[in-house]
């Protein structure tokens, strides 16, 4: 319907184009045409899944196919035990991943009900409250300080109008909107001319007209971009596809050739197909789905305490594995409160101390002493922030928090901390009249009564403002002298090169007959008393945990909406890029930034180019942030996002890992991310990381001790059937083994505690598979072991005359007995109590949970082998005195074996 972007045309021009009267609206007729045609003012919900067909579409693995065709096979051919208890293992790796697959779809009902509002509407000439939904474009909406904005419109009028947009483009501050028209490639973030949908108007008035609704709209954008990616995907469960589908060959493959080898030799179908399943069901590790979710959970509940919620298993994975973490600004790396910096009174700087809206901090003067007295240019300047000022602080459950604009709540705290109270100040000089903040005169004027025959005028705005209007300033020692401009400017450039917010501040004396003000008293005449800078500060822990993260080789982004100027400054105090982190804003040197419009103007190889090298990207509007972490993906990093605006939805959604902020982050961030922090504090983030790397270690070591038993289990039962010998092991023992056992006695290694190095090592290569070579290795080796421990022991009884049900489980029972060796030998325990042997420090007590699985592996297996209900089921007999012996001795042989496994691969 318009001719060219909305904000690029004047408000007449695009009331023309919609055929909309800014005096009387929409006729209704018209409304129900439009409505019609463009739909609601709602976003789309895409169609979901039912919870049936999620789990349903679990079974849609390579390996669990193989699982099923085998149960159906063998329950035609009448073996329904083994069938039964086939199918029961396919149910619960399907059941587990049902549970592991969590789905982000909140993400859009919760963008819906972001939009969903009451607003005022012009039609037929008179005013409405209406729903937001029933909005259409070209409808004129009234826009009043509260309002939530219910679709984008196109400013048509405006007084004083100012919006928080935060949650959308990642501006800290409220912006003030005018009507002038923009170029068509001004970012989101600088259109003041619009207002979009889901921001706030925090003070003035104005009116709109729709130009867009429902999915249309910049919320719309970004509802189609979560909507893109529907699917979690992290580097865990890359590398297990990869695995699933190379071991589905070589067990296709090898059951292949064992049945043709069986067949060709005439041997019966049934004794040849039991031997092809057995081989299939050794070589698959059905035990290892449970074992990777439990670890993942032990991970889960780990972080949690540590003020990190996950809301997606292999989230937890994905952390721990994170080579880049791209965090926003505002509320993530700063405290989202403004907060004074820097004092200019007198032609003297102070410095000050203390962050956010607390009044605890102090002004410390150049050589960083505490100033005390005051000196008289410094306190009528903090004087004049507080009279002139219509905030107010709050104290809320020991939170300090500002009741109206930020920046006035900034200049109560600074002047708390040098002692001077609202309500002390307010006591000696009361207020008599004010000028309110006006976008054409960009100043604030109080007036006020005094001790004396005069008044006092208190004015507060922008520089640009207020300095014409001076006839003097204050020097240090309080005297009126003549303005230097020059010297002004230099120091207004220097703080704002800084990233500073500069509010200038004059002061007046007016008759003491005044009651009231009017701009004439401002004209002229004011005496400068100095500036304020402010900014929103990084928060400190939040520094420490920058710091901490580059040290373990993590490098840390800033994507932001914010100015590129203040955006460089709290990069450059946070320490990004690994430069030392600057305590205080004039010792920092802000970063290179890239905008939102370097951005724009790039090709694809470009902005990979400066997605890699870049540190600081500010202005960036929503789908640039969405397209840098894609830039970072495809170069093959592993991306964690943080942020907690609506406008970092997608990019946390697209991430590896997406983080959001769990007590100040919008609703729609908290349902994109994988990862809530409770506390809202970036530091917690270096915590998940620690606990996420303790997890993806443990999950090596749960690889390296169940891969070799599937290894030496396949070896046996391939070399038997190739031989048309008995099988050492049946496919109903391997179950056995590759379920209970294995879980049994893996799981305590996800409560393995972290190893000192873990935050000093840096990331894994993201292209490392799950099985590096070293890991193979060490699994050859141990594997073959297990064949020969299989059949010597299997031999060995069926050579002394025992049965082949004796022989069987004395097989299972020796290779139970190394495996506890064995499980020693690659877990800090066990390493422990060597280095206890050893003369050195050691103790028991950092593996209780091992122990416990140990024995319970060991009260099973006494079960196993003894209970006759069990003897029946898995075809097992009661072993003696003997065979325990030959269980001590696999023990005592797996020695050797594990500390060559260990020197093969001592990273597990």
């Amino acid at each position: 319907m318009l001719d060219a972007s909305p904000h690029a045309q004047t408000a007449a021009a695009v009331l023309q184009q919609l055929g909309s009267d800014p005096a009387e609206g929409l006729a209704a007729a018209e409304v129900a045409r439009r409505c019609e045609r463009y739909g609601r003012n709602e976003l789309a919900e895409p169609p979901t899944q039912p919870g049936w067909l999620k789990l349903l579409l679990q079974f849609h693995q390579p390996l669990l196919y193989i699982l099923l065709v085998a149960g159906l096979i063998k329950a035609l051919l009448g073996s329904w035990t083994n069938a039964l208890v086939i199918w029961a293992v396919t149910l619960i790796n399907a059941v587990i991943g049902y549970i592991q697959e969590a789905r982000a779809e909140g993400a859009i009902a919760a963008l819906a009900r972001s939009v969903s509002t009451e607003t005022t509407v012009l039609r037929d000439g008179q005013t409405l409250r209406i729903p937001s939904r029933d909005l259409v474009p070209g409808d004129v909406v009234q826009l009043a300080a509260g309002d939530k904005v219910p679709a984008d419109l196109r400013l048509v009028e405006v007084r004083d109008l100012q919006v928080d947009e935060s949650g959308l483009t990642g501006e800290s501050l409220p912006v003030l909107k005018d009507l002038a028209p923009l170029l068509s490639d001004t970012p989101l973030a600088d259109r003041r001319c619009m207002v979009h949908a889901g921001s706030f108007v925090t003070s003035g008035q104005g009116f709109g007209v729709v130009v867009a609704t429902g999915d249309a709209t910049e919320m719309g954008a970004i509802s189609q971009s979560l909507q893109q990616r529907s699917s979690l995907s992290t580097p865990l469960t890359r590398r297990f596809a990869r695995f699933s589908r190379v071991l589905l060959y070589f067990i296709l493959a090898v059951a292949a050739l064992t049945l043709a080898i069986g067949l060709g030799r005439g041997q019966p179908f049934a004794e040849v197909f039991e031997a092809a399943v057995a081989l299939a069901v050794s070589a698959i590790p059905e035990g290892l789905p449970a074992v990777v979710t439990i670890t993942l959970a032990i991970g889960v509940n780990r972080m949690a305490a540590r003020h990190a919620i996950i809301r997606k298993l292999p989230a937890v994975e994905a952390l721990g594995s994170a080579t880049v973490i791209c965090s926003d600004k505002t509320g993530t790396l700063t405290e989202n409160q403004m907060t004074v910096q820097v004092v200019e009174a007198g032609g003297v700087s102070y410095r000050v101390t203390g962050g956010g809206y607390s009044p605890h901090g102090d002004l410390l003067d150049a050589s960083g002493a505490v100033v005390d007295p005051l000196p008289d240019p410094l306190d009528q300047l903090l004087r004049c922030g507080v009279l002139c000022n219509d905030a107010r602080l709050m104290q809320e459950h020991g939170n300090w928090s500002c009741q109206g604009d930020p920046t006035e709540g900034a200049l109560l705290a600074a002047a708390e901390k040098a002692g001077l109270t609202r309500a002390g100040l307010e006591g000696h000089w009361p207020r008599l009249d004010v000028l309110p903040f006006a976008s054409d005169h960009q100043y604030m004027a109080t007036l006020h009564d005094g001790d004396d025959s005069e008044r006092l005028l208190q004015v507060k705005g922008s520089l640009e403002a207020l300095l014409p209007r001076c006839a003097g300033m204050l020097a240090a020692d309080g005297a009126v002298v003549p303005v230097t401009v020059a010297a002004i400017q230099e120091r207004v450039d220097a703080l704002a090169g800084k990233g500073l917010r500069l509010i200038a501040f004059a002061a007046k004396r007016l008759p003491h007959h005044r009651h009231d003000l009017s701009h004439e008293d401002v004209e002229s005449g004011l005496v400068f008393l100095g500036l304020q800078g402010m900014l929103d500060p990084p928060r400190p822990e939040a520094i420490a945990a920058v710091a901490a993260c580059q040290r373990a080789g993590i490098s840390v982004r800033m994507i932001t909406g914010d100015h590129a100027a203040t955006a460089a400054a709290i990069a450059a105090r946070m320490g990004l890029g690994g430069s030392e982190p600057a305590s205080q804003a004039s010792e920092a040197e802000p970063l290179r930034a890239y905008t939102g419009r370097d951005l724009a103007a790039m090709d694809s190889a470009q902005l990979a180019a400066a997605a890699a090298a870049g540190q600081v990207f500010a202005r960036v509007a929503p789908a640039q942030k969405l397209e840098l972490v894609k830039a970072l993906q495809a170069q093959g990093e592993v991306v964690a996002m943080t942020g907690d605006g609506v406008n970092d939805a997608p990019a946390l959604k697209q991430a590896d890992i997406g983080i959001a902020m769990g007590q100040g982050g919008t609703e729609v961030a908290r349902e994109a991310s994988d990862m809530l922090l409770t506390d809202d504090n970036f530091a917690s983030i270096e915590a998940a990381v620690e606990e996420g790397r303790t997890v993806y270690r443990n999950l090596r070591k749960a690889i390296a001790f169940l891969l070799p038993v599937n290894g030496g289990e396949s070896m046996t039962i391939l070399i038997s059937a190739l031989l048309a010998r008995d099988l050492p092991i049946l496919a109903l023992q391997v179950l056995w083994l590759n379920m209970i056992n294995s879980i049994t006695m893996t799981v305590p290694l996800a409560f393995e505690p972290k190893a000192p190095d873990t935050m000093i090592r840096p990331p894994r290569d993201p292209h490392e598979p799950l099985i590096t070579p070293r890991l193979l290795r060490r699994i050859l080796v141990v594997s073959a072991f297990n064949w020969v421990l299989i059949f010597g022991v299997f031999e060995w009884v069926r050579i002394g005359g025992g049965s082949l049900q004796l022989a069987r489980t004395a097989a299972i029972q020796a290779l139970v007995a190394a495996r506890i060796i064995y499980l020693l030998s690659i877990s800090q325990l066990g390493r422990s109590l060597a280095a206890g042997l050893l003369g050195q420090a050691g103790s028991v007590a950092r593996g209780p949970q091992l122990l416990l699985g140990i024995g319970l592996a060991v009260l099973l297996q006494v079960v196993f082998s003894q209970w006759r209900p069990m003897n029946s089921l898995f075809q097992t007999a009661p072993i003696g005195l003997t065979e325990l012996g030959a269980c001590g001795l696999a023990m005592v042989a797996i020695l050797p074996v594990a500390w060559l496994a260990n020197r093969l691969d001592p990273s597990a």
